[in-house]
């Protein structure tokens, strides 16, 4: 066990002597080489530019580098391809690396999680004590004392204890509703209070809820890694701003416009149905919402302020809940999310080899359609579909699928897509995830709804004449006999579905085409009349 200096944070004890300036020059304070894991996650995936742009040299674990092959810092990591279950390899990747940033947890892997939360944190802190780690870094959650904890906070909590154990120091925030926009708690508040202007609810929405901006958790994680050595302990963070979870819920609603919602707390607390009823009105998952609403079964309010002893406070101050929501609407207005919750962690899945499939049984609809559009207006259509660009066919179709996946604990159609026209691979859309991009000619998605099988999505722009040529290819390979009755089921829809789709983006490709070119002469014109030299000849 760590002999150092951790304790169970008493309200009113930082635990260790203070610094005599918290911005004081000191040996700690200069670059540093450090390690995030679950950078493709949702915090992980903000982290790294911050550390990189406060000086430190970054590496990321990641299993799937394609993952990150779009984000805008791919090129100023180290990137190490494998898993954190191999202690061996671990250790290579950790060798030189002053500060570990421990982001995973495996919240929507289904029973188990807890044991394989646990297990994973002993191996990566033995790894850390071999490779001479100077520090881990872990984000778990606010918690009240002598509670009996959910599943999934008791497993937050453990892994935080695994690490303060070890022989490596090590500092664990504690937070609890993180507000940003793209984040699990955002979404969950923001699709309740959009969709339901009264709101029978558990008892638990009268539980006090301390959120934490997410701008916020990010100055935290960056400031720690040039904290003093020697210290391996605690911290609870939050935004000082505490409110009830139902107000939390008005407050959005004022800021995002709306009529206050009316929200009755019954005197029960039904985790599970309330779960099951965040799954079918929100983009979470039931594999997500279980534990999300179980998390909200106790106050989760910081105990104690000790943080400040260490670290300022970002410049202007904490930011309060009802500016991060408006921060967070910002963001999504205007296509400025850098990650969301249903972007992280997910591997991607490789097409079998095409054309001979590797063996598989495969079903497929393809479908071609001329165009007189450029294929770059096409492929704009392509880019953006989804979201609240729909699907192209038949919207009650589509919603009535996505119903019908919610209900059997699927993704649905509610996830969107994080920017309303760019994609990356790995991103989400709707249903759907990117396995593969080539820009300005292919999209491959990967679907993720419940089915007997797997399937993909293929679309795609090329040259045709004076035009273009649209071709789409609906992929499908079936498991077992309830595979092939699926495709025989949905057979009859996909030949309404699927032909109208590729009619449709192809026609509206040709309206974004005519729409550009009128307006090319109007902003020809006003440039002439302001005086603006015009770069055609």
């Amino acid at each position: 066990m760590n002999a150092g200096s951790f304790q169970p944070t008493p309200p009113s004890s930082p635990g260790v002597p203070l610094q005599s300036s918290p911005n004081q020059s000191s040996p700690n304070q200069a670059s540093k080489t450090v390690l995030v894991t679950g950078a493709t996650g949702y915090i992980g995936g903000r982290l790294v530019p911050r550390l990189l742009e406060a000086g430190h040299r970054v590496k990321v674990v990641l299993r799937s580098p394609q993952k990150i092959a779009d984000v805008p810092w791919h090129d100023d990591v180290e990137i190490i391809t494998d898993s954190l279950s191999d202690a061996g390899s671990l250790e290579n990747a950790l060798q030189g690396v002053d500060v570990l940033y421990y982001l995973v947890h495996s919240m929507a892997s289904g029973s188990g999680f807890e044991a394989k939360e646990e297990a994973m944190a002993r191996l990566v802190a033995d790894a850390a004590t071999r490779a001479y780690v100077n520090r881990i870094i872990y984000l778990g959650g606010l918690h009240p004392e002598n509670a009996e904890l959910s599943t999934h906070m008791r497993s937050r909590e453990t892994v935080g204890r695994v690490f303060l154990e070890s022989e490596v120091n090590s500092i664990v925030f504690q937070a609890g509703v993180v507000i940003g926009s793209g984040s699990a708690s955002f979404e969950m508040i923001r699709h309740l209070a959009d969709t339901l202007p009264v709101m029978p609810a558990p008892s638990w929405v009268n539980n006090r809820i301390e959120a934490i901006a997410v701008r916020d958790v990010l100055h935290y994680l960056v400031a720690a890694a040039t904290l003093p050595d020697g210290l391996n302990r605690t911290f609870d963070i939050g935004s000082r701003d505490v409110l009830k979870y139902k107000d939390m819920m008005n407050e959005y609603a004022v800021e995002r416009g709306l009529p206050r919602r009316l929200v009755i707390a019954l005197p029960v607390p039904a985790p599970k149905l309330a779960g099951l009823w965040v799954a079918l009105v929100t983009p979470i998952p039931l594999s997500m919402s279980l534990p999300l609403v179980q998390s909200l079964q106790h106050d989760a309010v910081s105990r104690e302020h000790d943080v400040d002893h260490y670290i300022p406070q970002p410049d202007g101050g904490l930011t309060p809940y009802r500016r991060a929501v408006a921060l967070a609407l910002g963001k999504e207005r205007d296509g400025q999310v850098e990650t969301t919750w249903a972007n992280a962690g997910i591997d991607a899945d490789p097409l079998p080899s095409d054309p001979d499939w590797a063996g598989y049984k495969v079903f497929l609809d393809e479908r071609t359609f001329h165009s007189d559009a450029k294929p770059e207006h096409v492929w704009t259509i392509i880019e953006g579909i989804g979201g609240k660009n729909g699907w192209y066919s038949l919207p009650l179709a589509w919603r009535v699928r996505g119903w019908l996946d919610k209900l059997t604990g699927g993704a649905g159609l509610l996830r969107g897509r994080r920017h309303p026209k760019k994609l990356g691979s790995g991103e989400v859309v709707d249903w759907w995830r990117v396995e593969a991009i080539d820009r300005g000619h292919l999209l491959r998605l990967r679907a993720e709804m419940r089915a007997p099988g797997r399937a993909w999505l293929e679309l795609a722009a090329e040259p045709d004449g004076g035009g273009s040529l649209y071709k789409q290819r609906a992929i499908f390979f079936p498991r077992g006999l309830a595979g092939r009755l699926y495709w025989l089921g949905v057979y009859p829809f996909h030949g309404i579905i699927f032909p109208s789709m590729a009619r449709n983006i192809s026609a509206a490709a040709s309206a974004l085409q005519e729409a550009q070119q009128e307006a090319a002469p109007n902003e020809r014109e006003q440039q002439a009349g302001s005086g603006v030299a015009s770069d055609t000849p």
